[in-house]
């Protein structure tokens, strides 16, 4: 194989609109980059998505002479590349919630659009155990906080995508889930070591390589008891050679991370960090925004020459893009049967806890913060009215919008409007992290009026509930969500999922 093609097996990049822009076909042209990755920048609608897959597909073809790899983090929930007219599923807890088959069933239809689009790499499902509430980064993307249940959902999801026709990819190894940093914006550090990893994060990828999981994206993570360097486990050669590919028996594809995250290029410099992930044991990089970027990557990689790695990873690249590229053509899924089935997963991951759900009263007072874009990895929540808001245009009263981590100035001023209420509806998102909400939940709740608190991300808030108040784990600030919890205030829609998470304990500490 000529060495350019070779090399542009190798690597993943990115482009900023909803077409193709000349400065990627001209990557394409130059460096014969084979593969793609895709975020919601790139999708305006299910139609424009599938014109802009066909483009990508006829482009690489046409110079490298090999499909590629049009990849996308479609997890469903806060991680969601999908556009409005698709069907979006809940993400990990929340299908964890659901329980039953629901991480399967959602992966179906998943599968099914991008399939329809021509998406064949879906980097999904995460296998991260959330063993840190206070995780900024992982949180409800994961399947849970017990290692083998978190697993065994996650299995489920990959099955889904792989009945669909679609490739999964399992991340992110070895563990980002006991993390309390983003690796977008910095470098964390597990400080575990491997009896503790053993029993903990490794453990979904174990049971995800013995099912035959046929990629794995990589962390960018520090494991010092994995990796005495000062090296993320992309790249690691202990961590992606010894460990994975030696130990754990992993014959996939290993892709890392984007390789732009601060956690590596902040600290070792993209291109850098880039090539010593594939010589570390990384059979494909991914430069998901700067097309200079990955064309330097590509010119070192030149300079390495025709090396046995290179080789090899061309081998693995050529194995999965036969089984997972250039299927058939299936039928045209129903769209409108999808939106229903994922509308379904929502609504059968609501939580109650402590209920049932109070009477709003005449004068119910409707309070929260706005949608938090808690990480760089989470879908954009612009455009996403106030729940507050939404709720008192439904059922009358008054609202309150409040920041996203309230000073003791605001709190005050939101207790003092709500003293009169019938009934008091707060919401939170991230409030274990951002402890202003935390304390406005306790100070309501000091006013012994019925009170109902929804958690729209991470439910850990809610272990503090005033014991008088009932909670809802919603997972997510979206408007589906929204519509979903105004259907349970009405009577309407009963809350039937089941908390997923094993250390959840109510914390009765509060007035």
């Amino acid at each position: 194989m000529d060495l350019k093609i070779a090399v542009g097996q190798r690597l993943m990049a990115g482009f900023p609109g909803t077409e193709l822009d000349a400065g990627f076909i001209e990557l394409v042209r130059e460096c014969k980059v084979g593969n793609v990755i895709l975020f919601r920048r790139n999708v305006e609608s299910a139609a424009q998505l599938k014109r802009l897959c066909a483009s990508i597909r006829r482009l690489i073809v046409r110079e490298t002479g090999i499909e590629p790899f049009i990849a996308i983090d479609q997890e469903g929930g806060v991680v969601s590349r999908f556009s409005p007219d698709m069907a979006i599923t809940p993400g990990g807890l929340a299908l964890a919630a659901a329980g039953g088959d629901a991480p399967y069933r959602a992966a179906v239809i998943t599968a099914a659009q991008l399939r329809e689009a021509g998406v064949n790499f879906d980097l999904a499902p995460v296998l991260d155990v959330n063993s840190n509430p206070l995780n900024p980064v992982v949180g409800v993307r994961s399947f849970g906080d017990v290692p083998e249940e978190a697993a065994e959902r996650a299995m489920g999801f990959m099955r889904g995508l792989l009945d669909g026709g679609v490739m999964p990819c399992g991340k992110h190894f070895p563990g980002h889930g006991d993390t309390d940093t983003d690796s977008h914006i910095g470098l964390p550090k597990v400080e575990k070591g491997r009896a503790e990893l053993d029993a903990c994060e490794l453990v979904p990828f174990k049971r995800a390589i013995a099912e035959g999981i046929p990629a794995i994206m990589t962390s960018h993570v520090l494991f010092p008891a994995l990796e005495p360097e000062r090296l993320p486990a992309t790249m690691s050669k202990r961590i992606l050679t010894g460990l994975l590919r030696e130990e754990l028996c992993f014959e996939g594809v290993i892709i890392s991370d984007c390789m732009e995250m601060d956690a590596v290029a902040k600290f070792y410099g993209t291109v850098h960090a880039a090539t010593t992930a594939l010589e570390a044991g990384a059979d494909i990089v991914c430069i998901s925004h700067t097309a200079s970027l990955a064309r330097e990557c590509a010119q070192k990689l030149w300079e390495l020459g025709a090396t046995e790695s290179l080789k090899r990873a061309g081998e693995r690249i050529a194995a999965a893009k036969a089984r997972f590229t250039g299927l058939p053509r299936v039928e045209p899924p129903m769209i409108f049967k999808l939106r229903g089935e994922a509308r379904d997963l929502l609504e059968d991951s609501l939580v109650l806890i402590n209920g049932p759900v109070p009477k709003l009263g005449e004068r119910p007072f409707f309070t929260g913060c706005a949608g938090i874009r808690a990480n760089q990895a989470q879908s954009a929540v612009t455009g996403t009215p106030s729940f507050a808001m939404v709720m008192a245009k439904r059922f009358g009263g008054s609202w309150a919008l409040c920041s996203d981590d309230p000073d003791s100035e605001e709190i005050a001023s939101i207790v003092k409007r709500a003293k009169d209420a019938s009934c008091i509806v707060l919401n939170t998102s991230s409030g274990l992290r951002n402890s202003g909400q935390l304390i406005l939940m306790l100070a309501l709740g000091k006013l012994k009026i019925p009170m109902l608190v929804v958690a729209l991300r991470e439910p850990y808030e809610l272990r503090y509930l005033p014991k008088h108040a009932a909670g809802i784990a919603a997972w997510e600030y979206s408007t589906h969500t929204i519509a979903a919890v105004a259907h349970v205030i009405r009577g309407e829609l009963e809350c039937k999922g089941k908390m997923p998470l094993r250390y959840f304990p109510l914390e009765r500490i509060n007035p």
